[in-house]
């Protein structure tokens, strides 16, 4: 089974040589293919290290015989469930990360990977997040759960004993409380990452003079400019 690539970056030979490609599972949507080019080329342009950018297509999954559960009524993107794959596709090896499509990277992809750390199964952003909105992206029921965004995006220590549960059948039969809550682990196996990682356009905010509260990665959560009911939102310029 192979899924198709989205792009390999490798800066200089030396580095390539010196080590893997860091693994950037992103979630695929049909209806979003121009947020998924953004994020990867964002994350090209920035990254000093090589990384393999992979989409995660719902198609190709079905077709391998990797995903088979019947959409949900709740779902807004084809990959609500199938991101919990990301340690499986990743064969249980080293770190991979796990992210929306609708992410645009303005800092070094290096600088979050250098965050990782053996101890903990996953980590993410742990958000306190209540969207007001009702609907989001193009007329998405909007839904409010505990630990909402925590699963957008994640890096999975692929090898950890915790991880190998996320085989297909599971992915494919447990509730959706069980795999974005992090059901499967402790609360400390699950790391926490700066919240500038997944910045919540509309709902986190940047500090005047404070550069510790500047966006390295914006999440157009509640629905990005190419949708034209979110054209103007804030950050669209970029």
């Amino acid at each position: 089974m192979s899924l198709s690539t989205g792009g390999i970056h490798t800066p200089c030979s030396s580095v390539r040589d010196a080590m893997k490609p860091f693994r950037i599972f992103v979630g695929y949507d049909p209806r979003e293919d121009i947020a998924f080019e953004v994020c990867r080329h964002s994350i090209l342009k920035k990254s000093s290290i090589p990384v393999e950018i992979i989409p995660i297509k719902q198609s190709d999954l079905r077709k391998n015989c990797l995903y088979w559960r019947e959409k949900n009524q709740l779902e807004s993107t084809e990959f609500s469930f199938s991101r919990f794959l990301t340690p499986y596709l990743a064969n249980y090896e080293g770190w991979a990360m796990f992210v929306d499509c609708d992410f645009l990277y303005l800092a070094d992809i290096k600088e979050l990977r250098d965050m990782v750390d053996d101890k903990y199964a996953v980590m993410c952003v742990q958000h306190e997040y209540a969207p007001k909105e009702t609907t989001k992206m193009d007329g998405a029921v909007q839904t409010v759960y505990p630990r909402k965004n925590w699963s957008s995006m994640v890096l999975y220590n692929c090898g950890h004993p915790k991880n190998r549960v996320l085989i297909p059948d599971i992915v494919n039969t447990q509730t959706g409380v069980f795999l974005h809550r992090f059901q499967w682990l402790e609360d400390n196996e699950i790391g926490s990452i700066p919240f500038v990682w997944n910045f919540l356009e509309g709902h986190n905010k940047v500090v005047k003079n404070d550069p510790s509260t500047f966006p390295k990665a914006i999440h157009y959560t509640r629905g990005g400019p190419w949708f034209e009911a979110w054209k103007n939102c804030e950050f669209a310029d970029l």
